[in-house]
């Protein structure tokens, strides 16, 4: 990432030689990746947050077997006779 961000800014920089709006371009990819690029500090969590951090991607997993069990649930509750069926077919 930083590899692109850098080439981009050069690319940008030599552009401007012609043109000060490419000189203002480099400077803004330079400010977006400071701020919000990898590596950046993030906002600091609220202060009566009392869980522990975790990493993104544990967070994503997590996000995604929830809302894979909220959907199971849902069409076990909207389906019964479907979700019998399967359950007799797996026993076999």
């Amino acid at each position: 990432m930083r590899g692109i961000v850098a080439t981009g800014t050069v690319v940008l920089v030599i552009l401007g030689i012609g043109n000060h709006l490419w000189w203002l371009a480099a400077v803004a990819l330079l400010y977006l990746y400071a701020t919000h690029g990898r590596g950046s500090p993030g906002t600091p969590p609220p202060a009566g947050a009392a869980t522990p951090p975790l990493p993104d991607s544990y967070r994503a997993y997590r996000d995604r077997r929830d809302r894979q069990a909220k959907w199971e649930r849902r069409y076990r509750r909207e389906r019964p006779f479907e979700t019998r069926r399967q359950e007799r077919e797996k026993s076999r």
